[in-house]
């Protein structure tokens, strides 16, 4: 190795000193971080004084005075979101009238289902309290920093607010959710109005503002993936992208390409200086030298890019974080000696820690510092390794990018969701080549469109097609019934997985030159990912040959699968999770639904709805005709609506077949008002699949219960083979009829550890004395019934 290329670390101890202390001390009393701080300054002032000889005085003294620095910092921040009047006032939960100073970007929360429930969205926005007037009528002038969140009609009044805008509002303050935020308190926006804006935006925001603005308008009539994924890939905008697609980016780890990083930047800045090491050569590369720019003209255009950059994407903490990264591309970029890569970002790490110690303590932050550091670091020496084995010199460098990011980044990535992603890599790899167009034509568009919006119009359309093949790859990825796996959470699980990337990376350096094991080893991994059907059974022995119903595991919820000949099911209720009942489909190897039957509008039983969707042919959805929760209801019939899948009434009386496979509806009657509420209404379903007969019952209660014995009890008085017994074998159950079908095989969907008590003991035990056999999803993982009469078997994936 040159010389100039050995990585000059001596900037390195010093950032990540102050990087500690300043998230240490953000949790102290101020007091406690001045002494700390006076300290370290002290004994740095020592050392520099006592002139102690060599680079390890010299380095000692630089540590403790960053330290102090840091410290200081820390500790008045730490102090700053902790005292004044808005922690005293959100300690009491205050009502309260406040001015406060917007400071982000209002975004809609993502709707978390909650029993049968889909908790209502939300607007939040950072914000900080300007002026404040308690409940006994006293005015106090303060800078604290809040959450604000305004639920129902009112919150759509809060998108449109640019950050800097100072509004009016009336709330009542909470603590923070966590101790150790970087907010002094939550206010709860009160009330269906929108808020009274008393003061405009700065004009940097106003200028950004109408950017972001033209780029939404520029994409507005593009396909629905593109149209959301441009302003996220652009300007960090993920206003438009739904809840099933962020999820996919999220399971793929793609979720990077979506927020405002160096990434951005480093591709404009690659666009105008050309590759790295050539910005200083002669015959340089880029659009600069072709415009005929100078160098010293092309560090300041590009200083220039990088502003513009900080104004669209917004001043605040996290663009500043992704400008400084870029920033020390840019350094790369102009010098082309890796040498300089690393004291540049430690210089970054440490402006930013003392300019904003919360980042200190923020993921995000540590991500992009690791994803930098590993290609600054791990990729060279990875890519020159892989390109001495033959490797051609482009492939080489992007698996090395990948896979090195993947290597330093998967273990904090662990602490955050508790799973790890099998094709991130590859998933990577396939978007490098379309994230730079995209984000190219985007910045395009977003420049053009105040000036000339059908040009813009035309840059975004031609932005699209990269944009839209990203889409395709992360729900491709995030489909594959490997795609990830489930690891243990915390910091404990990180750790272990770093040994275990560690064990995997020296195991690598043995096999890279024993191309029979490579080859082995990848093709087990494919299987690993890809899961095929057929394998997957002869390995797991589930589902077992010849399934006839299918009881997915979907935690607290209920989906199940009816076979319809080869690759075909009909789906009765989605459960709660899109990604589960998507993982029990794939697993019975059904590929067409000719049907989904969802019993109600529960979001125990619908929210899990574009799961079933993904990838497969469905020809209809049936549901009940007691439209409530209206939300929900309207949730089904939008996603049915963006998926052109015609949505259908069930009707008592209804009977349908397909191939051996047939089911007759019994319940509800037309016009019926449901005695409990939507569980009542519940579509319930008699199916007879090769001589084995199925009564499922929805979410039925005794009443609803007793209703369908009276009107349908003739068709089941020669018992069923098969019951799903109703609402997660809660306790209320009409014995009447669980006597009278006299079932050979109870099914119960419910979760594990539920907090209602589900499946209730005393259902379990009046099953069992009518001589049925009970299982359960939450003890057994998925259930497949084969066979009938007094053949029928249940097997679960647990065996």
């Amino acid at each position: 190795m040159k010389r100039e290329e050995v990585a000059d670390l001596r900037l390195v101890a010093p950032a990540l000193a102050a990087w500690g202390t300043a998230a240490w001390a953000l949790d102290v009393s101020l007091g406690v971080a001045l002494a700390v701080a006076a300290g370290c300054a002290v004994v740095a002032g020592a050392l520099l004084v006592g002139r102690r000889s060599g680079w390890p005085g010299a380095t000692g003294a630089g540590v403790l005075l960053c330290v102090a620095a840091a410290a200081l910092a820390g500790g008045v921040h730490g102090d700053d979101v902790g005292r004044g009047p808005v922690p005293e006032l959100a300690a009491r939960f205050a009502d309260v009238s406040a001015e406060v100073r917007i400071t982000s970007d209002a975004r809609r929360t993502r709707p978390r289902v909650t029993g049968d429930r889909m908790s209502r969205d939300a607007v939040v926005v950072d914000a900080q309290v300007r002026r404040v007037t308690g409940p006994d009528g006293r005015e106090a002038v303060t800078r604290a920093p809040v959450l604000v969140v305004v639920s129902g009609a009112g919150g759509a009044g809060w998108l449109g607010l640019l950050p800097s805008t100072e509004v009016r509002v009336e709330g009542r303050l909470a603590p923070p959710l966590r101790g150790g935020d970087d907010v002094a308190a939550v206010l709860r926006v009160r009330g269906e109005e929108g808020p009274r804006v008393v003061g405009e935006a700065s004009g940097v925001q106003r200028v950004a503002g109408r950017l972001r603005a033209g780029l939404r308008e520029a994409t507005g009539e593009l396909p629905g993936d593109a149209r959301a994924l441009l302003p996220g890939l652009v300007v960090g905008d993920t206003s438009r992208i739904p809840a099933e697609l962020d999820e996919a980016f999220k399971e793929t780890d793609l979720a990077h390409t979506l927020a405002v990083s160096g990434s951005n930047l480093t591709i404009i800045l690659v666009l105008l200086l050309g590759p790295p090491g050539t910005a200083q050569h002669v015959e340089r590369r880029g659009l600069a030298p072709r415009l005929g720019v100078s160098l010293r003209g092309t560090a300041l255009l590009g200083g220039g890019l990088t502003l513009a950059f900080v104004v669209v994407c917004r001043p605040d903490p996290s663009v500043l974080r992704a400008a400084a990264c870029g920033a020390v591309v840019l350094a790369a970029l102009a010098t082309g000696r890796r040498r300089t890569m690393m004291p540049a970002l430690a210089a970054a790490v440490l402006a930013l820690v003392l300019y904003d110690p919360w980042l200190a303590r923020s993921y995000g932050f540590l991500l992009s510092v690791l994803a930098t550091g590993s290609l600054l670091t791990v990729a060279p020496r990875w890519a020159l390794a892989l390109r001495r084995r033959g490797v051609p010199a482009r492939l080489a460098e992007a698996l090395a990018a990948a896979g090195a990011a993947q290597a330093l980044c998967a273990p904090v990535v662990a602490v955050l969701s508790a799973r790890v992603s099998l094709v991130a890599v590859p998933c990577n790899l396939l978007v490098e080549f379309a994230v730079a167009p995209a984000t190219v034509l985007g910045f395009a568009a977003l420049a053009v469109a105040p000036v000339c919006m059908p040009v813009a119009k035309v840059l975004a359309w031609c932005a699209s097609w990269p944009a839209g093949w990203i889409a395709d790859v992360a729900r491709a990825g995030a489909a594959l019934p490997g795609a990830g796996v489930d690891w243990p959470g915390g910091w404990g699980g990180a750790v272990l997985l770093a040994l275990v990337t560690l064990a995997g990376v020296l195991l690598g350096r043995r096999l890279l030159g024993r191309p029979l094991w490579c080859g082995a080893l990848g093709v087990l991994l494919v299987l690993v990912v890809l899961q095929p059907p057929p394998l997957t059974r002869v390995v797991t022995g589930w589902p077992v040959p010849g399934w006839k119903l299918a009881v997915c595991d979907v935690g607290q919820g209920d989906a199940a699968v009816l076979a319809a000949g080869a690759g075909a099911g009909v789906v009765v209720d989605a459960g709660p999770d899109p990604r589960a009942v998507d993982r029990c489909l794939r697993k019975l190897g059904v590929t067409r639904v000719p049907l989904v039957v969802l019993t109600h509008f529960h979001a125990d039983h619908v929210a899990g709805l574009p799961g079933v969707l993904r990838g497969r042919a469905v020809g209809e959805i049936e549901v009940t005709g007691f439209e409530e929760p209206v939300d929900q209801a309207e949730f089904v019939r939008r996603t049915a609506r963006e998926r052109g899948v015609p949505v259908v009434r069930a009707v008592a009386g209804e009977r349908r077949r397909v191939g051996e496979l047939e089911w007759e509806v019994l319940w509800p009657p037309g016009g019926v008002v449901p005695v409990e509420g939507a569980n009542d209404a519940s579509v319930a379903m008699l199916v007879r699949a090769g001589g084995l007969r199925v009564l499922m019952l929805g979410d039925l209660e005794p009443a609803g219960q007793r209703a369908l014995w009276e009107a349908a009890g003739g068709v089941l008085r020669g018992g069923v083979d098969v019951v799903k017994v109703a609402h997660h074998g809660s306790a209320h159950q009409d014995a009447g009829l669980l006597r009278g079908v006299g079932a050979r095989v109870a099914l119960v969907s419910c979760g594990e550890g539920n907090s209602y008590g589900h499946p209730a003991p005393g259902t379990v035990a009046a099953l069992r004395a009518g001589g049925a056999v009970v299982r359960r999803t939450d003890r057994d993982g998925g259930l497949v019934v084969s066979g009938a009469g007094e053949g029928v078997r249940v097997t679960g994936e647990g065996g």
